[in-house]
């Protein structure tokens, strides 16, 4: 069977997603705004194009590979999540090779944090692994400078602490029977520090912070500084 024109073609937001890293509602955005012409013309929502066609965003025309490509790295601590050093700080992408320095990180973590960081040039499964809607879990393991009344276990637990930008609800679990130090946390939101801020409403410093989950993908038997190539599909 011949194939017909339009199944020659793709459309213009799923082909900015492919080589831009964007979602295909941040590229709808794009169009919708004007920032994006094909062949020389500014193009509306729905268009499709063609192999040989000449994209151009913002100035700048659209070139690369389509492939979609995701990367889990076991941050250490002492890592910024950014591509630009901050200060003499390090960043994770000197942690990787050159050619996966154009992969963009699902989510963050601060510096003094570790553990899972996903990576990947796919910006609809970055959009569903981030955006409040979707809720996806996240387990963290958590150590204190000393160890969590029961009531405040209660309080983080049962009815949530308030903090500048709206209550915190996180679950917890003990992680030893000999203190509690060390606890498990699981949770579905994803705000600035939060979990250290909702600690330190009640009086604690977090020590340490290690992300072990984040949705359906775990760190597994990734060493400290090493990634893995994956399939998250």
């Amino acid at each position: 069977m011949i194939p017909s024109n339009e199944e020659k073609t793709i459309r213009l937001n799923k082909y900015l997603a492919l080589h831009l890293g964007f979602s295909r509602r941040e590229a709808d955005e794009y169009i919708e705004r004007g920032y994006v012409k094909v062949n020389g013309i500014v193009i509306d929502l729905g268009a499709r194009i063609a192999e040989g066609d000449e994209v151009i965003v913002n100035g700048k025309p659209v070139t690369g590979s389509t492939a979609f490509e995701y990367l889990a790295l076991n941050k250490p601590a002492g890592y910024v999540c950014s591509r630009r050093s901050q200060g003499d700080l390090p960043t994770i992408y000197e942690l990787l090779p050159a050619k996966y320095h154009h992969l963009k990180t699902v989510g963050r973590l601060d510096f003094n944090s570790s553990g899972l960081i996903i990576l990947t040039n796919d910006g609809d499964f970055t959009y569903r692994l981030t955006h409040p809607k979707f809720a996806k879990t996240k387990i963290y393991k958590v150590r204190l400078d000393h160890e969590l009344e029961p009531l405040h276990q209660q309080m983080i637990s049962d009815y949530g602490v308030q903090l500048d930008d709206g209550p915190s609800k996180m679950s917890l679990e003990r992680l030893s029977e000999e203190d509690r130090l060390d606890w498990q946390v699981t949770m579905s939101e994803g705000r600035n520090r939060q979990i250290r801020r909702t600690f330190q409403s009640l009086g604690y410093e977090v020590k340490k912070l290690h992300r072990t989950n984040f949705g359906n993908y775990s760190i597994g038997d990734i060493k400290p500084g090493k990634y893995e190539i994956v399939d998250m599909r």
